[in-house]
């Protein structure tokens, strides 16, 4: 079937699109479309993260469970939020704890993308969930597609840099060739666990750090 996704991952992602758990998912997207579940985020956006962040250009993965479930905050990127949305706790977190690594002011808004134009790909494992149901799409194919997301990467690339925030995300260690690549863990950015080792993890300059040393350029990781 013809995905409409950005090149480079439909060349790399290629052989996904004709397995049957992958047509299985859509026909499951399509029924719950068909039957009024409101989805979010809208059917195009469910692969922003890629065609925002293009395969030769990744350079940092950031792995998220599944997308926000209110109305207006989801857009395809983990974490992030779109202009004039509030930012949720997590992110206000992940904000805080930037600030504190890198002295990088806390943004105005909680839209990521800018990370996403420079290589940070922001990876749900889930790449849709129903309105005010978490998890509600997570054993429908999302996770075989993402988890083949993050194996392509380890494979095909080296010298990335991995951050596995909390237990579900560190759960995909072992999808990462570590010998070629970097992974960096901490507790969830949530407010229930953001204390026990998110906070102050300094990761943000770590994977800067990691970058520069391995000849590539760092983020910046500035919002505004």
């Amino acid at each position: 079937m013809d995905v409409q996704i950005e090149s480079s991952w439909k060349m790399v992602l290629k052989e996904e699109f004709k397995k049957a758990y992958f047509l299985e998912t859509v026909t499951f997207l399509r029924m719950e479309k068909a039957t009024g579940k409101t989805i979010y985020p809208p059917g195009s956006l469910f692969f922003n993260a890629f065609n925002t962040t293009p395969f030769e250009a990744v350079k940092v993965v950031l792995i998220g469970q599944d997308p926000y479930h209110g109305p207006g905050q989801a857009h395809g990127l983990c974490f992030s939020v779109p202009d004039n949305i509030t930012p949720p706790p997590s992110l206000v977190n992940i904000f805080k704890e930037l600030q504190t690594d890198t002295g990088v002011p806390s943004p105005r808004s909680g839209n990521l993308t800018r990370w996403a134009q420079q290589g940070v790909l922001l990876l749900n494992a889930s790449l849709s969930v129903r309105a005010n149901e978490p998890m509600s799409h997570s054993k429908m194919g999302w996770a075989q597609f993402t988890d083949t997301v993050i194996t392509k990467i380890s494979d095909l690339k080296k010298n990335i840099v991995f951050l596995l925030w909390g237990k579900f995300a560190q759960e995909k260690q072992g999808l990462i060739d570590e010998t070629k690549h970097l992974v960096l863990k901490a507790a969830h950015p949530s407010p229930y666990s953001a204390n026990n080792g998110f906070l102050g993890c300094r990761h943000f300059s770590k994977v800067n750090d990691y970058l520069v040393k391995s000849g590539i350029d760092p983020v910046d990781w500035s919002l505004q």
